[in-house]
């Protein structure tokens, strides 16, 4: 219990600790995204003590205290208060909090989230706490989010990509790139990977809320593996059993692994602004279903909890059949009209 409760600061009010803690500890939630939950529900408070006037009005928003929040201010909130913080999230707050030059107004996306923890912490106080007798905000719905297709490389840039691995640490970085293309891990599950989790052609992974999942190695990745482990930099003894070392002899963080990334994509001549780190996972996983891999595996081996989430590789496959028919050669000839001279 006390790890989880420390990435929650200290302003936290006790009803948001202990929703916290039961996200953690009885949901399995990962520390990180309990500290979303904080950051989207501090934000909630500080706006509604903002709009009650329960504050000066020229304190910045970031500036107000949500440690006064009990029970009594929960059961005043309405329905409105929401639509108010929701008209506030997507006209008024600054995109980025630290430019001078923001936009304003969060994208569908980023309110859709906020939404999800204001429904998740009044369901806990009303379904789990029973400390709200009527959940004020169970007809919230979430702004409408525009799914876009998954941006993938082809087979083609692929090799190109591999074969503009070159330097100091080009074993491992090339290992890196083979995990991505071929395992399809999140970034944060390859960073993450450890010497004892290989055994054989597997390789354990630790995903999203802790679950972990086995990938099988093909004969890519091995290649890749044997040429890196030999070239592997010694590192200090907190990060004995990480895979992937940095100059520095620490583990590789996420950072570094997403700019290495976005190197290699520049030296090979492909979109920087396109293509990123998890393209690369979307990448192996539209390579996969498209020759042959079924759904529901493709869904084991992304890690995926549900299927619904996976399927939409399927529609990319559907888009690539139909442009690979719109390019046929003979696509624009139409049929003679009835009557015309041939």
């Amino acid at each position: 219990m006390d790890k989880p409760m420390s990435v929650y600061a200290a302003d936290a009010p006790r009803l948001l600790r202990d929703f916290l803690t039961y996200i953690s500890t009885i949901r399995g939630k990962s520390a990180k995204t309990a500290h979303e939950y904080y950051l989207d529900l501090r934000l909630f408070f500080r706006v509604l003590k903002h709009n009650k006037g329960m504050v000066p009005a020229e304190l910045p928003i970031e500036q107000i205290p949500i440690d006064d929040i009990d029970l009594p201010f929960i059961r005043e909130i309405t329905l409105s208060d929401a639509y108010d913080y929701l008209e506030y999230m997507s006209g008024e707050r600054p995109t980025q909090q630290n430019s001078l030059t923001t936009g304003h107004g969060l994208s569908s996306n980023s309110r859709a989230r906020k939404v999800s923890s204001i429904r998740a912490f009044f369901r806990y106080l009303t379904d789990k706490q029973h400390l709200l007798e009527v959940n004020p905000v169970s007809n919230l719905e979430s702004p409408k989010v525009r799914h876009g297709l998954p941006t993938y490389l082809t087979t083609d840039d692929s090799i190109r990509l591999l074969e503009a691995v070159e330097g100091e640490n080009a074993e491992r970085d090339y290992c890196i790139l083979t995990f991505f293309l071929n395992c399809g891990m999140r970034v944060s599950e390859l960073v993450g990977l450890n010497l004892p989790d290989f055994q054989g052609d597997t390789v354990r992974v630790l995903g999203k809320g802790g679950k972990e999942r086995t990938i099988y190695l093909n004969q890519a990745c091995m290649a890749a593996l044997e040429a890196y482990l030999p070239k592997r930099i010694m590192p200090h003894e907190k990060d004995k059993h990480a895979l992937f070392i940095s100059r520095n002899r620490n583990r590789i963080n996420v950072q570094t692994v997403k700019w290495l990334v976005k190197k290699y994509l520049g030296q090979a001549g492909l979109d920087t602004q396109k293509y990123s780190a998890h393209k690369l996972r979307h990448t192996a996983a539209t390579l996969m279903y498209q020759n042959g891999v079924d759904i529901r595996t493709l869904q084991s081996i992304l890690g995926h909890t549900s299927v619904d989430t996976t399927m939409i590789y399927t529609h990319i496959e559907d888009r690539s059949i139909r442009e690979a028919a719109a390019k046929n050669p003979l696509a624009m000839v139409k049929p003679h009209k009835s009557g015309e001279e041939q």
